[in-house]
Order: C-alpha cells, then sequence, then structure tokens
C-alpha cells in the first residue's frame, strides 16, 4: 500500500541552534523523541519501550532541517518515505515553527499526526515554550 505524504507545523518558541541540537543529536533527541538514542556512521537507533527501529540520516543542514529515513523502507526500492524536520522562521512575526513531514498508510494518517502531537508537546516541555 502506498504511504500518504502530510506536513504538520507547530510553533516552537526556541532559538534555532538549540532546536537543531534537540533535532540532531542522540542526547536531544532522547530527551523528546524515544528513550534512548544511538548513531553509528549516518544510522540512528531509536529505542522506546524496549523496541528499535533505525534510521538513516538521509541530509541535514545545520540549524535548518534533518531528513531521515526508516531502514526497513529502504529495502522496498517503490518506497520513498522519509520523515523530515525542517525549522522555519516566520519573516514578518520572527516566531519559531517546526515543520514535520512524514508519511503514513492513508487509514493512519491521523493516528500518526496526534503521535508528532504528543512527541511536540514533550519537545516544547523541555525547550521551556
Amino acid at each position: 500500500m502506498d504511504k500518504e505524504k502530510y506536513q504538520v507545523e507547530y510553533l516552537v518558541n526556541a532559538s534555532k541552534s538549540i532546536l537543531y541540537t534537540c533535532l540532531s543529536t542522540p542526547s536531544g533527541l532522547s530527551e523528546w523523541f524515544a528513550d534512548d538514542v544511538n548513531i553509528k556512521d549516518d544510522v540512528y537507533s531509536f529505542f522506546w519501550d524496549g523496541g528499535e527501529e533505525d534510521a538513516r540520516l538521509l541530509t541535514k543542514k545545520r540549524e535548518e532541517f534533518v531528513k531521515f529515513k526508516w531502514l526497513e523502507s529502504e529495502e522496498d526500492p517503490t518506497d520513498k518515505s522519509f520523515f523530515e524536520l525542517r525549522i522555519k522562521i516566520d519573516a514578518l512575526t520572527g516566531d519559531t515553527a517546526l515543520l514535520v513531514t512524514d508519511f503514513a498508510e492513508a487509514d493512519e494518517v491521523e493516528e500518526s499526526q496526534l503521535l508528532w502531537k504528543s512527541q511536540i508537546d514533550k519537545l516544547r516541555r523541555i525547550l521551556g515554550s
């Protein structure tokens, strides 16, 4: 089944550099995204409740974005899915937002968005925003 791409934007009251650290480092990601995170080369291992998921870091740009692909989806050449966390600064207000791009099965998009909301709420608490 083809996955559906979706984007959700969250206001995050934090500097670009602090936010980028939370998105790109094992210590930052383990504070809000997973219970624990390890890196070997360009593969990040995310640990939740005794389970492990691995994702390859596809690309990143300092203080702008990180883009990952789950390793299990690399096995399917037709799977173009990824997840990206992009820092966006509003030109008028100066507000900082986090733009999440992800993919999910059509019947799981809403559930996936709720999961991201929960994770981002945790990130906001850590950042004090």
